[in-house]
């Protein structure tokens, strides 16, 4: 009897800690793209969106690094050849608390942006009221922009 307790308690306490570890919580770490040329790319994060370059271990010839706020990072990774094509839906997303300014910059830089549904120079204002537009990088990844309210 004292066997079947031990045996019991035993069991209840592995499977009360493999559920745990089952239910151990998921944060997001970073996100990586794919780009034809790191340093082109690299330039476009920095200086058309803002994104601040973080230290990558890694080979600077064929990878960098940018914060995305918090513990969230973008690694590009060069890749020479580029074969798939890149699709809307296929894209990660940004927010801005000035989406005028983002607006301006993007024109004074000539990139051009648009609606999901490909207007261009256009946004969207979603049915809670955000703004929202859709950009490529120089080499066809799609970003979307939605304004912070």
């Amino acid at each position: 009897m004292k066997n079947i307790f031990y045996t019991t308690l035993s069991l209840i306490f592995i499977m009360s800690s493999s559920q745990l570890r089952a239910q151990s919580k998921l944060s997001f770490d970073h996100l990586a793209i794919i780009v034809k040329d790191v340093d082109v790319a690299a330039e476009f994060y920095a200086e058309v969106l803002g994104l601040e370059e973080i230290d990558c271990p890694l080979d600077p010839a064929i990878r960098r690094w940018f914060s995305m706020g918090g513990n969230v990072a973008l690694h590009l990774i060069e890749e020479e050849k580029l074969k798939h094509k890149r699709h809307k839906s296929a894209h990660f997303a940004l927010f801005t608390d000035d989406f005028d300014l983002l607006m301006e910059k993007l024109q004074t830089k000539k990139i051009q942006y648009s609606t999901w549904k490909g207007e261009k120079n256009k946004f969207t204002v979603r049915p809670d009221g955000v703004r929202q537009l859709y950009i490529q990088d120089p080499y066809k990844n799609w970003i979307e922009i939605n304004e912070n309210r």
